[in-house]
């Protein structure tokens, strides 16, 4: 089998109301998808999404013709690009989606099989006030999620921890608490200063009293010491790690230490086959393994296999905050939504691959070249 082409199409989807993201500088009205689709000369074709593929058109040529199945030579040939280009891991997610195919296999079966479903997180993504969130949250616990994640911003902690507090009061140990301070990384032109060990060492303690299950980022991905310093000083779990540019960047936070949770998010870092490498490393060092998925539902798919393959867990992201962010919204480009089952559990669907359905309709509509229309 031969890869003969590599078609990408850039998809919009208008956002109205618009998606206020706490850590988007403004409110999203538009959300975009890049489809990659591998053709083989067989007729097997593997889909991938996530990240924007931008620029991928000059390294086509390293791909075809090649096997689609040596992923992990295709994996160091996506290595050597993102230094001197982009990040293109939605194409190793077709690459997998693929393999399984030709096995006849779930990816995640491939990946080690370790789980068929994996207990669902609600991520939020806007900053609500107290009230807002403590109705949210009981509206989680009927829904059945196992936890929440909410999110702080570096200039509005006070209100991020009275939110934080109002879910505790609502909901009790009914769900577990992450908070995500997205300090790790920084979108375009964000240059104000983050917050530094002390601060932040300030903020963990403050939200130890209200038992989160753990903090995320809530320092610069570099600094390693002090996200150690951190987890010893306050017992408070620390994640990160979504947005990693290597697989030496978190390799290096495992060997100082520096971090309980590590979140790879195989459509933006890794790929699939790095997360599932460092996964394994992870968890025989007896830490946690449990994948971002803040891109659309073909990222959140590929991150679920790699998550229920290798056995990660305690849980799995699942973005949700509606009515501005829902499966509808995130998921536009599949036939049907993804959704936890009545258990709140993402399980893995038994189609070869990644069991990836499009709306082709829904991808014709929304094609950039089309976008105006909408």
């Amino acid at each position: 089998m031969r890869i003969t082409a590599i078609d990408t199409q850039r998809l919009r989807l208008p956002l109205e109301p618009p998606f206020r993201a706490a850590w988007d500088p403004q409110p999203r009205r538009t959300f975009d998808a890049t489809l990659v689709r591998v053709q083989t000369d067989e007729g097997l074709v593997g889909v991938g999404s996530g990240d924007t593929m931008a620029g991928f058109g000059e390294f086509e040529h390293l791909f075809i013709g090649a096997d689609p199945l040596a992923i992990a030579r295709h994996v160091r040939t996506l290595e050597t690009i993102s230094f001197h280009a982009g990040r293109f891991w939605p194409l190793e997610l077709a690459l997998w989606d693929l393999a399984g195919q030709a096995c006849g296999q779930p990816v995640a079966t491939l990946l080690g099989g370790a789980a068929e479903r994996v207990p669902a997180y609600a991520s939020w993504g806007e900053l609500r006030s107290a009230e807002q969130r403590a109705e949210d949250a009981q509206a989680l616990v009927e829904q059945r999620f196992h936890g929440v994640k909410l999110r702080i911003a570096r200039g509005r902690i006070d209100q991020g921890l009275a939110a934080v507090a109002a879910v505790r009061a609502a909901v009790g140990d009914r769900l577990a608490i992450i908070v995500d301070l997205n300090q790790w990384w920084r979108m375009p032109g964000d240059i104000e200063r983050g917050l530094d060990p002390a601060e932040a060492l300030s903020l963990v303690e403050r939200l130890r009293e209200h038992g989160v299950l753990w903090v995320e980022e809530p320092l610069d991905g570099d600094d390693r010491a002090g996200m150690r310093l951190l987890r010893q000083r306050t017992g408070v779990r620390i994640g990160g790690g979504e947005m990693a540019r290597t697989f030496a960047e978190l390799r290096g936070a495992l060997e100082q230490d520096a971090l309980d949770v590590y979140q790879p998010d195989a459509a933006l870092t890794l790929g699939i086959s790095g997360a599932r490498t460092l996964a394994e490393l992870v968890l025989r060092a007896n830490r946690w393994f449990t994948p971002h998925t803040w891109t659309n539902g073909v990222g959140l798919l590929a991150n679920l296999h790699v998550c229920a393959g290798v056995g990660g867990g305690p849980m799995i992201e699942f973005p949700y905050d509606p009515p501005a962010w829902t499966p509808q919204r995130r998921d536009f480009l599949l036939a049907e939504p993804i959704l936890p089952d009545a258990d709140g559990m993402l399980v893995v669907r038994p189609a070869p691959g990644l069991g990836i359905a499009l709306d082709e309709e829904a991808v014709a509509y929304h094609a950039l070249e089309d976008a105006a229309r909408t």
